[in-house]
């Protein structure tokens, strides 16, 4: 029977009603579930059995007739194991607490009192969804010879490809999509390709960084004008919305934007009509909005600094865009690229990195992201002496390595494991000798390795 159970998929049921903790463990036969009653020791049992699938009841003790507890512990799974999928349950002001819970990261949301049967539906569907985006990673990681996503997009690190895949998902609805991220990070080149990845990739990809617009402006540049609409206005212009038409407008920066135009970019997206400035007649516009930024609008919404209400509309899809330094990998295949391209424009007898250049990149922690790295390597293409370029070309006097919280000692043993070799693979360029070398193991210990972590050279 243990054996079975180990083969059964796994489900976490958090809540503390003792009669319907009885009643949900029996209705999952074909589960291995594991009941607990309040935060601690929900968190004990998400580190410990990993569940695809946790349905949470937001009532918990020390908060039984509130939610404030159900939603840290919503909270702290999404910081744990952001993949899994949290089916959360309150009789405390449904409506609110499903758009809460939604927001914080839940997969779904369900009214009490419970019916067994509908619920049933919803976690093998959220089950289903879980196995699918768990073979997804695993494919993700198998990034072989070709290191583009989205047609241009540089990477093999699981993270930024998981990116990818979402953003190509994404591309054929007409949703908004927002973009976060810290500055440098290829917002905009993922805004790019998702519109090169949509049914709109004929019409126009037109870009502006609202924070680069000084405010007097940014309307006019947002809606257009009419000729006489004000002083200086010699002749009609259309605005970036217009410009857009059938096309994809990304707003980068859109948290730049003042309060008062962004009562008239909400009318836009309710209505998807336009008035130029200076105009009176309502045109209508077919454009998809994406848009980016590296603040935090929640907190600008509580400051009251940006409407909710035009939150929701650009934020039907979220996709958070990781740090360079959280992508294994990734920034010495990118700095290759660069050198690639720069030493050909500028500098041609540059041909690489100095092994110490290679250990500095590694070890970086990327403050400005790939922007960085872009800036770096470009100068020291610039200024190099010789044909490889170092640690000291770069100007990179130091490294920072950062490391998340593990989930539990095996899996942060294995994502070291994974996470190291991907740097050696990267530094040798795939070669199996020299990256069994440099790890200093045999070539069939590294063989295994490769197989049992879903990688590939």
């Amino acid at each position: 029977m243990a054996q079975t159970d180990k083969n059964l998929p796994k489900l976490l049921i958090v809540e503390d009603d003792p009669g319907l903790q009885a009643q949900l463990k029996w209705a999952y036969e074909d589960f291995d579930v594991t009941v607990v009653g309040d935060r601690d020791s929900a968190l004990a049992a998400l580190r410990a059995d990993e569940p695809g699938v946790v349905t949470l009841d937001l009532g918990l003790p020390p908060d039984p007739d509130g939610t404030s507890e159900g939603f840290a512990v919503l909270d702290a799974i999404m910081a744990l194991k952001p993949d899994t999928k949290v089916i959360v349950a309150s009789g405390h002001g449904a409506r609110e607490s499903a758009l809460q819970a939604i927001q914080h990261g839940a997969y779904d949301f369900y009214q009490k009192p419970v019916d067994i049967e509908a619920l049933g539906l919803i976690v093998r569907r959220a089950l289903n969804l879980h196995r699918i985006e768990q073979e997804n990673r695993q494919l993700a990681m198998r990034v072989g010879d070709d290191k583009t996503v989205l047609g241009r997009m540089i990477t093999a690190a699981p993270e930024m490809v998981k990116v990818a895949r979402t953003i190509e998902r994404v591309a054929k609805t007409n949703v908004s999509v927002m973009l976060l991220g810290a500055s440098g990070t290829g917002k905009e080149l993922l805004a790019q390709g998702l519109h090169d990845a949509s049914d709109r990739n004929n019409g126009a990809f037109v870009a502006i960084n609202c924070a680069a617009i000084p405010e007097n402006l940014l309307e006019s540049e947002l809606f257009g004008h009419e000729k006489g609409a004000f002083t200086g206005a010699v002749k009609m212009t259309e605005g970036k919305i217009e410009q857009a038409h059938g096309g994809t407008l990304f707003l980068d920066e859109v948290g730049d934007i003042p309060l008062p135009l962004q009562v008239k970019l909400l009318r836009f997206l309710q209505e998807r009509t336009i008035e130029r400035i200076g105009g009176r007649k309502a045109i209508a516009v077919d454009t998809r909005i994406v848009c980016a930024t590296h603040q935090d609008l929640e907190a600008m919404i509580a400051a009251a600094q940006f409407r909710e209400d035009l939150f929701y509309r650009l934020a039907e899809i979220v996709v958070k865009i990781p740090a360079l330094a959280e992508r294994a990998g990734d920034p010495v295949l990118l700095a290759k690229a660069f050198l690639k391209r720069f030493s050909q424009e500028m500098n041609p007898q540059v041909k690489g990195f100095a092994p110490d250049a290679l250990a500095a990149i590694d070890g970086w922690g990327w403050p400005g992201n790939v922007r960085e790295l872009e800036n770096r390597v470009k100068r020291a293409v610039i200024m190099a002496d010789s044909k490889l370029i170092s640690a000291e070309d770069l100007d990179l006097e130091g490294a920072e390595d950062g490391t998340d919280d593990p989930l539990n000692l095996k899996s942060a043993r294995e994502e070291s494991d994974r996470k190291v070799i991907r740097h050696a693979l990267s530094r040798a360029e795939g070669n199996i000798s020299s990256t069994a070398k440099m790890l200093g193991i045999s070539r069939p210990t590294l063989y295994d390795l490769l197989k049992q972590y879903d990688l590939q050279a």
